[in-house]
């Protein structure tokens, strides 16, 4: 494992994916024990893609003390405006692999009940169904404008639950990203709407033509990381590589590599050796 600071970003290079999620893992429930210290609970945003089934791997097969996960709130930075049973759900991935509560992943055939989490009935982490914020989706598909009206009461989740720092912004705890092959973080694509000065909290996103998988979404405006305590960047692969220089090399402008916006002092990078190969990488 090796060090260093490249442009304002802390970035770690090991191994391999698997040593991506261990290291990130061991941050992760650093920085949530902190929190939950200083304030009593903890606001989390999850992410997507490969790194995060990697992470919920590490973290669902470590001890379930190791953080005080009852006391701990989750939420999503972004997610394809699909039903949470559907195979590109974010959170339905999450709901499987780090709650291990099939029931709510819709998976199941049993009909379950999400306390289930709570008296241990389930192999998931021990968190309160109430401190579970997804993004409400199946509840909105018959609306009209369906993906604006879940954007809408995302943002006022937000306001109700989260303290408010740094400008009014709320203030997550840790915010957990992956890169893109095109830089982009959350559902923040280079050119989006997303990067607008004005852009709300959370906003719909139209399908992207030129990544997949090609579904509509809603995200968090990625300039929430410029509030949060930490943000924990994971990245594996060399097809991410270039997506990896881009952010931490390129200038100050992040229209075209929204990922520049989470190259910041409160951020640590976890990259496998394959995706810092653009890097000049010292010692």
């Amino acid at each position: 494992m090796t060090s260093q600071t490249i442009g304002r970003a802390k970035v770690v290079i090991v191994d391999d994916e698997r040593a991506v999620a261990r290291a990130s893992a061991d941050l992760l429930v650093e920085r949530l024990d902190r929190a939950l210290a200083e304030r009593g609970e903890a606001h989390l945003a999850l992410t997507g893609g490969s790194s995060a089934v990697t992470l919920y791997r590490e973290l669902a097969a470590r001890e379930r003390d190791a953080v005080d996960w009852a006391r701990v709130h989750l939420w999503w930075g972004d997610e394809r405006f699909v039903p949470v049973d559907h195979p590109e759900s974010n959170i339905g991935m999450a709901y499987a692999i780090l709650l291990g509560i099939s029931e709510r992943s819709a998976t199941s055939g049993t009909g379950g009940q999400g306390a289930d989490i709570t008296a241990g009935d389930v192999p998931g982490l021990p968190i309160r169904p109430e401190n579970v914020h997804p993004f409400q989706i199946d509840e909105a598909l018959s609306e009209s404008d369906a993906a604006e009206l879940v954007a809408e009461r995302y943002a006022e989740e937000m306001a109700r639950h989260l303290p408010a720092e740094r400008g009014g912004l709320p203030a997550f705890d840790v915010i957990l990203l992956g890169v893109g092959p095109d830089a982009h973080i959350m559902s923040a694509f280079p050119g989006s709407a997303a990067l607008d000065a004005n852009a709300p909290l959370v906003l719909a996103i139209p399908a992207p033509e030129h990544i997949g998988p090609h579904l509509p979404r809603v995200t968090m405006n990625p300039r929430l990381v410029e509030a949060a305590d930490s943000v924990i960047v994971m990245v594996s692969g060399a097809a991410k590589a270039e997506a990896v220089e881009r952010a931490l090399v390129g200038d100050e402008d992040f229209s075209d590599a929204p990922a520049r916006l989470a190259a910041r002092p409160n951020a640590t990078w976890f990259l496998d050796r394959a995706a810092a190969a653009r890097l000049e990488i010292g010692g």
